[in-house]
């Protein structure tokens, strides 16, 4: 194996003046630079997979709401979640190993992790459209034969389908079964719980959902085939921005990260006043919601509206399910989240409300402390996760009433059509049509349930990120000295005030959020505040 290794990692040699981190996302970059790292990973999805004894890892190729010429590459672990932090700094010190070096690296941690090579090797992988796909593909692969790794290749997915299959494929024959082990076992699935989450309600009118030129597009397509139509229980979709072919369109002027940043509906959308409408990213991984409103203009309905929507949808049914005092629920957030969306959380739905550093593995992490733990970044990725607990009290509570019986029904059908694996754009949109209809909301009713505090997020360039260090969920700066104490200062001056600086994960700037009783004063609050971390910033 290890003359395998050595010859295939010929093909893959690393650029000399590059260095690589996986961080969240795991390695994301121009697909031109990442050639030897896809075949890195390649390899430590052997060793881990050895390592779990056998498990079958998941390797997704995708850049999500990049650009078209970017690409990049990242680890699923057995039951679909992120991979597991200590290995993100071995999937580093591999992506970095000098190509003389990498087969000492690699017997390193294969000897330091005590991992048994003989041990037989599983590997699942799929891809998005990009143009680069298919020849990052082929580096995997190498690596893959290179460990004598066995692997299935699942071709074009969404990366939630290749999460959702990874737990099924782990799970498969076990009372935990996720189901069946295919793409149409994943359609089967959604469409079928689909039906049981609706019983008796109604959608009106159609949802118009804009694919990001992504591979949502044909998967959204192929979903629909499976879906009743509005009249018969289902949900009508118009489904825009679904060309695949052209690899420029991927993300142009369209995308939950282009409304969401542009605040405004993608050109192409020729959706009505008060017409439902929802954007995926690039991986459809991402979903947010919008409307035109005839008085306001462009609304949007971003991630923590979707958390507020479905915690509130789930605390209702627990109590009509009489489950609501032995199951725990809770919201997970990021520091991001708008002030107003905690407050009613908090004080509405009375429910805690957590705070996490930015991240989808802190938030599903945080999330799996509750019985039912709801998790949205505002960038609209996001989940509910049930614990063993809650699914089996659905099960085997025995219903007093009609309405006692139909809420254990729903909160079923809800456990099987929400991907608890990770944040899917595909499952979170059947989830929020089935709250719409059961509430009987237009997308005006859901938008007034709390009206959002005006905030600014600005970017501020400076020499070394690394000088800003936060505590308290990314809250709180205790580095450079004194700053903090500098922001309080302008916050205690405004109504409604907060404000909070992070360096950023990617690149030399630091991210500075403000918040206000008005739209001036959070202007203004985010200015001042990034003036002063531009001071600091500049002389580091």
């Amino acid at each position: 194996m290890d003359g395998k290794i050595l010859a295939a990692s010929s093909k893959h040699p690393k650029p000399v003046d590059r260095v690589f981190q996986y961080g969240t996302a795991g390695f994301r970059m121009k697909a031109n630079l990442l050639d030897s790292v896809v075949f890195r990973v390649g390899l430590i999805a052997a060793l881990r997979s050895r390592k779990l004894g056998g498990q079958t890892i998941g390797v997704m190729i995708t850049a999500s709401h990049n650009p078209p010429e970017d690409n990049g590459v990242k680890l699923v672990d057995p039951m679909g979640e992120m991979l597991e932090n200590s290995w993100e700094a071995y999937s580093t010190e591999l992506a970095n190993a000098r190509d003389e070096e990498l087969l000492k690296v690699y017997k390193g941690l294969e000897e330091k992790l005590k991992i048994n090579g003989e041990t037989t090797a599983r590997v699942i992988y799929a891809r998005d459209t990009r143009a680069s796909g298919p020849a990052l593909v082929r580096a995997l692969v190498d690596a893959l034969d290179a460990t004598e790794t066995e692997y299935t290749d699942y071709k074009l997915l969404t990366t939630p389908q290749l999460h959702y299959l990874t737990r099924c494929t782990n799970t498969e024959g076990t009372p935990q079964s996720y189901g069946d082990v295919s793409e149409k076992g994943y359609y089967e699935k959604l469409s079928e719980a689909f039906v049981r989450a609706m019983k008796g309600k109604k959608t009106v009118g159609a949802v118009t959902v804009d694919c990001a030129n992504g591979v949502g597009g044909p998967k959204l397509h192929e979903l629909v085939k499976y879906l009743k139509k509005g009249s018969e229980g289902g949900v009508d979709i118009k489904i825009i921005n679904d060309d695949v072919l052209k690899a420029e369109s991927l993300n142009h002027e369209c995308g939950a990260d282009f409304v969401k940043t542009k605040q405004r509906a993608p050109p192409t959308s020729k959706a009505g006043n008060n017409e439902r409408c929802c954007s995926l990213d690039g991986d459809a991984d991402r979903i947010i919601y919008y409307f035109s409103d005839p008085e306001h203009g462009f609304r949007l309905l971003d991630g923590d509206k979707i958390a507020t929507l479905a915690a509130s949808f789930i605390g209702d049914l627990a109590r009509e399910a009489r489950l609501a005092e032995e199951l725990k629920i809770g919201v997970v957030q990021t520091a991001y989240a708008n002030g107003a969306s905690t407050k009613y959380i908090e004080k509405s739905l009375g429910l805690p409300a957590v705070c996490t550093p930015t991240g989808v593995k802190w938030l599903h992490h945080a999330a799996t402390k509750f019985d039912v733990g709801v998790y949205f970044e505002a960038n609209g990725h996001g989940t509910v996760v049930f614990s063993p607990q809650a699914l089996k009290a659905f099960h085997t509570k025995e219903p007093e009433s009609p309405a006692q019986a139909a809420a254990l029904d729903t909160l079923r059908a809800l456990a099987d059509l929400i991907n608890q694996t990770v944040g899917d754009a595909l499952s979170d949109m059947l989830l929020v049509e089935t709250i719409l209809a059961h509430k009987a909301w237009t997308p005006r009713e859901w938008d007034l349930t709390y009206v959002d505090l005006p905030n600014r997020l600005v970017r501020v360039e400076v020499k070394n990120r690394n000088l800003f260090k936060t505590t308290d969920a990314e809250r709180k700066l205790v580095e450079p000295q004194g700053l903090q104490e500098q922001i309080d200062a302008l916050v205690s001056k405004v109504r409604d005030g907060r404000s909070f600086a992070r360096a950023s994960g990617t690149e030399d700037a630091v991210r500075v959020y403000a918040e206000a009783a008005t739209r001036g004063e959070a202007d203004d609050l985010a200015s001042k505040v990034a003036g002063l971390c531009r001071q600091e910033g500049v002389g580091s």
